[in-house]
């Protein structure tokens, strides 16, 4: 074999982190921490005629209880982390000829929030892979059904045969058009004396390119001279609506052709615009529906062993993923047993503090790396590379292995392109999968709003491993949200799906019973419970202020023993946040961002992802799917770049941040005239954790306390926002307390 040759060296290896036996020694002692936090809290609960706040008192315990039940469940991904590292040299020297087919697949959803030219920004970017062309194959899924996402891509595959060859010629990185011409200030001369005139005539056609579709986008409608040219366009004669039409595939450039070549006689990459049939009577099963249907389709067509997906906003920003992602898929060794090789999710619009807490540091540069030591890191839905074997339900077995990477196609010898096309569209019908076990054990997952999470867990219940690939330089990058409203529905939507997992049969305890171990099922449930975290961290940041203005004490004395558990707990876990934040490239000021995004989305996208999965549970809503906004308006994008967050909506989340945040106001005020007012008062002795949690949490709400008092630019927090939160807020201060 090839492999021998070189002493049978592994694609790839991996190391596992160091400080384990510091971190378990640091978990040990918050866990004595957090036992006598409870122990004080069940010893001391007020009782007796005209004890005072013994209900607040015990919400704070069933609170406390499940932050801790949360903090054990987080424990083991922190336990094990590894890192993996490829040898491309090596894959090259074996398999060069040998390499498998890739389907890349795309997906788009409305052309009004997914503008259609970064929608082929991507296209075009996973095109100019290192990689055979003839061996790659992408897929665009138009869920919006949108001719004017149909002239991008015939635009784009004009434009291609330029692109692809500069990219190859130059390793022009990042192979986004877009994100190239704006990242690079200048030709390179001196690397080769060549590239000033190449980039020059590259970027006025890309220009040239990005006016028309604009142009054309602006207008809502294809120019008549493009639809006479193209057949394709007569589709939209029949279209309904983007909810009501039929089966629409195309072939725009066909890798079988001969005269599919770029400007330098090249073959160029299949390119496939679909757009499967929806019909109102028809549930289209959101995007788990259409990566369904482009499998049937893929299969038909280039039937790539390996399978790529990514958003549409989510760009290749380096030439080699796939060499890196087969790296782990045709290792000999340990190869036959990865299912699914798994990047980040990075993004190249993230401030220098990240405002909004959108590239969750600590999740994919530790968490993650702690679930992969685990067994598997979950699938995200983006930047995955995936066996096709595992994807249509293939369960693992020792014996299994693929040595033969080479595939076959549907195409019968003499048929014509269009004929071929006509055979196969219905696989991409709306009634294609009733009946079947598509969405079910085939396919992604229907029935959830993170099918790419329960997809995953499914597959490693079928024996699969996976890995996550996190390399120096990112392979994809995104559009992160530019308004703390897109982040909060955003973080709705994942949580819901996700607590519909852990409510669902796929629980990962109930299904990975067995399957996966106890530590994977932990990890997967502390993500799924993300949801149930939003009650406990609202009442927390309620009651005790609530309390101080009606000095109710409900934290041990400063001078009392108990009191060192608590400030212990604060103080470490705290220092240690901060030091890990700092240690993975983090900044302070990035630090605290942070938390307050976390405070934000645990009182209010997980509360109302919960109550939204109650009224599910209970038959009285039916799911959805917010798609979040890719685009903004100058001021937005503006004020983003100065990190000056975006209240401008009556949301009703922002409702309930406002009434936090002035009950905590009032509270704090009415906890420091007492303070000063009263000097003889043992006001700090008894209430001192009381002013610290409501300090902390007006600290933390002062660029809200800004937008609602002092901005007067569209994205301030609306007035009559104000005046509700302000009355309810006030309502909430005159309650009893018992």
């Amino acid at each position: 074999m090839a492999a021998a040759k070189d002493g049978n060296l592994p694609l790839f290896e991996t190391k596992i982190a160091k400080g384990g036996v510091g971190y378990r020694l640091f978990t040990l002692s918050m866990l004595v921490g957090i036992c006598m936090v409870l122990v004080y809290r069940v010893r001391y609960i007020p009782s007796g005629e005209g004890a005072e706040g013994s209900w607040a008192w015990i919400g704070l315990l069933l609170a406390e209880l499940w932050f801790s039940f949360s903090w054990l469940l987080h424990q083991p991904v922190r336990w094990n982390p590894v890192y993996r590292y490829t040898f491309k040299d090596r894959l090259s020297q074996r398999y060069e000829k040998e390499l498998p087919g890739v389907d890349i697949f795309v997906c788009t959803a409305d052309p009004r929030v997914e503008p259609p030219i970064m929608v082929i920004n991507t296209v075009l970017s996973v095109m100019a892979y290192d990689y055979p062309p003839e061996k790659l194959s992408v897929y665009l899924s138009d869920d919006g059904g949108s001719e004017l996402t149909f002239y991008a891509m015939i635009e784009a595959s004009r434009f291609s045969k330029h692109w692809l060859p500069f990219c190859k010629k130059f390793k022009a990185e990042p192979s986004s058009p877009a994100a190239f011409f704006s990242s690079t200030n200048s030709p390179h001369p001196l690397q080769d004396p060549h590239m000033p005139n190449h980039y020059s005539s590259i970027k006025k056609l890309y220009k040239d390119m990005e006016n028309r579709i604009k142009t054309v986008t602006e207008l809502g409608r294809a120019p008549q001279e493009i639809r006479r040219e193209h057949k394709g366009f007569l589709e939209w004669d029949t279209v309904s609506s983007p909810r009501d039409h039929q089966t629409i595939l195309q072939i725009l450039i066909d890798g079988k052709d001969p005269n599919a070549v770029d400007m330098e006689g090249q073959p160029l990459p299949t390119l496939v615009y679909m757009a499967r049939e929806k019909r109102p009577q028809y549930h289209h099963n959101f995007k788990a529906g259409a990566m369904n249907a482009l499998i049937r389709v893929s299969s038909k067509i280039s039937n790539g062993p390996i399978i790529l997906n990514v958003d549409c906003d989510m760009y290749s920003n380096s030439l080699d993923s796939v060499r890196d992602a087969l790296c782990f898929l045709m290792d000999e060794e340990k190869g036959h047993e990865i299912a699914f090789v798994q990047y980040p999710q990075s993004f190249n619009n993230i401030t220098k503090n990240d405002l909004y807490g959108s590239s969750l540091r600590a999740i994919f540069e530790v968490d993650v790396y702690g679930i992969d030591g685990l067994g598997g890191t979950p699938y995200m839905g983006t930047g995955c590379f995936h066996r096709r074997d595992t994807l249509c339900g293939r369960k693992y077995t020792e014996e299994y292995k693929r040595d033969n990477w080479q595939t076959e196609n549907d195409r019968i010898e003499g048929e014509s392109l269009n004929e071929f096309v006509d055979r196969i569209k219905g696989l991409a019908n709306c009634n294609y999968d009733e009946n079947t076990e598509w969405g079910k054990e085939m396919g992604l997952k229907y029935g959830c709003a993170v099918e790419d999470v329960i997809t995953g867990l499914a597959i490693q219940c079928r024996g699969w491993k996976s890995v996550y690939f996190n390399p120096g330089k990112k392979a994809f990058l995104g559009v992160g949200p530019v308004t703390l409203d897109q982040m909060l529905v955003q973080h709705k939507r994942w949580s819901e799906g996700h607590l519909q997992i852990f409510l669902s049969r796929y629980c990962p305890f109930w299904q990975g019973h067995g399957r996966i171990n106890i530590g994977l099922q932990m990890a997967y449930s502390h993500f799924n419970l993300w949801a149930t975290y939003g009650p406990p961290t609202l009442y927390y940041l309620l009651i005790p202020s609530l309390c101080l203005l009606k000095a109710i004490p409900l934290f041990p004395k400063i001078s009392s023993p108990w009191f060192l558990p608590f400030a212990y707990l604060i103080i470490a876990s705290s220092t240690y946040s901060l030091g890990e934040f700092l240690w993975i490239g983090g900044s302070l000021q990035g630090w605290w961002n942070d938390q307050r995004i976390w405070i934000y989305r645990k009182t209010t996208s997980y509360l109302f992802a919960m109550l939204e999965t109650m009224l599910k549970v209970l038959g009285f809503t039916k799911s959805g799917f917010a798609i979040t906004a890719k685009v903004a308006d100058d001021d937005v994008m503006h004020r983003y770049e100065q990190e000056i967050m975006e209240f401008g909506t009556n949301s009703p989340m922002f409702s309930l941040l406002t009434t936090v945040a002035l009950l905590n106001l009032f509270s704090l005020l009415g906890g420091m005239k007492r303070l000063l007012m009263d000097p003889g008062t043992d006001v700090l002795e008894t209430s001192c954790l009381q002013i610290f949690l409501c300090a902390f949490v007006v600290a933390i709400n002062l660029p809200l306390y800004q937008s609602l008092f002092f901005r007067k630019d569209t994205g301030r927090m609306p007035s009559s926002l104000l005046s509700r939160s302000f009355v309810l807020a006030l309502i909430a201060c005159m309650l009893p307390m018992y």
